[in-house]
């Protein structure tokens, strides 16, 4: 509940946003210094360093050995572009809408590649779509964790085993924070800037055997950018899942990676990576679950994110307010905490209802989220005095 006290104790690191997202806690610029810079990336030390990155992902991921892990330009947009590009157009599609980044996957496929045969199945913020919906003889693509709404798929359980469409999962914001199904999950993209807190710039692709197949039997009809071709001569390009990459890559961005990686060993893995991200989002909870100024997004507990947590404002006097007004007061409350160095970007994305999203990934540490919250009450005080009248 708002409060007139200003806080005290202020955030030890004021990094909230939810991609680029915070570093590791301990990070600094030193663990850059082994990078491989003014070396080819076809070096013998340049492509040892990208396979590492490889073999430690797909081992912290328990990815199956008969999937294939590979490093793609242009972060998770890139991999996502590029399974969609490559494999689909031979059935139809079901796209799942409930977020912005869904809502863009579902525009390319009917704007771009201009698929006839497609449905979008389609809910509000807050809300995941009817999954028993789905039809799997389909080709279906869904971000697991919608990182603009705070809404998660919490399991695999209505992806059928048997199907004759792929199942192509923008992970983003879920892979190293949730566990992923990957019997059921044909295509998954990530990018390293999300839960690992690396620096942008690369994607992930993860493709299947079901996904291989398709990539060696099937031409899509349109031209394909040499940046998303993964097949020669009708057959798989497996050097680019060995670490020889389509594009040149930053191999100061790979040293950092690396860092990253090697934090997720030391801190136990998988599932320590996911232990400290449901710790901050029970923190969250337990500071919402007496709060009448600000409350979840998403009303299904099964379905919250422990990543990228959608908080809306529900003070009385909010409610009275017009859109406009409302969006003015979410805009000026995450503007005045990052004025004072309070917390850095997170009002919610700018297709969400107004509100709040905070990073609560693994490199976020729970005292940080403790210590937020009450600049965020005093802050919303602040800005309910410009409407009392």
């Amino acid at each position: 509940m708002a409060t007139r006290n200003k806080p005290v104790d202020r955030p030890i690191n004021p990094n909230f946003s939810s991609g680029p997202c915070a570093k590791r806690p301990g990070w600094s610029s030193a663990v850059l210094d082994g990078a491989a810079l003014g070396r080819s990336h076809r070096s013998e030390i340049g492509k040892k360093k990208l396979k590492t990155v490889i073999d430690k992902s797909r081992e912290i991921l328990g990815v199956p050995d008969s999937y294939l892990l590979g490093i793609v330009p242009a972060s998770d947009t890139g991999a996502v572009e590029m399974a969609l590009w490559s494999l689909l157009g031979c059935r139809g599609v079901d796209l799942l809408v409930w977020e912005s980044f869904g809502a863009g996957w579902a525009d390319d496929v009917e704007t771009q590649l201009k698929l006839e045969d497609c449905r979008v199945i389609k809910s509000d913020y807050g809300e995941l779509p009817d999954l028993s919906e789905v039809d799997f003889n389909h080709d279906v693509v869904f971000p697991w964790n919608g990182t603009t709404s705070g809404v998660c798929i919490p399991d695999g359980n209505w992806i059928k085993s048997e199907r004759k469409g792929l199942t192509i999962c923008d992970a983003t914001s879920a892979a190293f924070a949730m566990e992923l199904p990957w019997d059921k999950l044909d295509v998954v993209t990530y990018s390293w800037q999300k839960v690992l807190g690396s620096e942008a710039q690369h994607g992930v692709l993860v493709i299947s055997p079901r996904a291989i197949e398709r990539l060696e039997k099937y031409t899509p009809p349109w031209p394909l950018p040499k940046i998303f071709r993964l097949t020669k001569d009708k057959k798989l390009n497996y050097k680019l899942f060995r670490g020889e990459t389509i594009n040149t890559p930053s191999m100061l961005v790979v040293e950092d990676v690396l860092d990253s990686l090697e934090w997720a060993e030391r801190i136990g893995g998988l599932n320590g990576l996911i232990k400290r991200s449901m710790t901050n989002l029970n923190v969250i909870s337990d500071w919402l679950q007496d709060n009448n100024d600000f409350e979840f997004l998403v009303k299904n507990p099964l379905w919250r994110s422990s990543t990228s947590v959608c908080v809306k404002i529900v003070a009385k006097w909010f409610k009275e307010l017009d859109s406009k007004k409302q969006l003015d007061v979410a805009i000026k409350l995450s503007s005045l905490l990052e004025e004072m160095d309070i917390a850095y970007d997170i009002g919610s994305y700018r297709d969400a209802p107004p509100g709040l999203r905070i990073w609560a990934g693994s490199t976020v540490d729970p005292i940080n989220l403790k210590l937020l919250f009450p600049w965020l009450e005093w802050g919303l005080y602040q800005v309910k005095s410009e409407y009392n009248n």
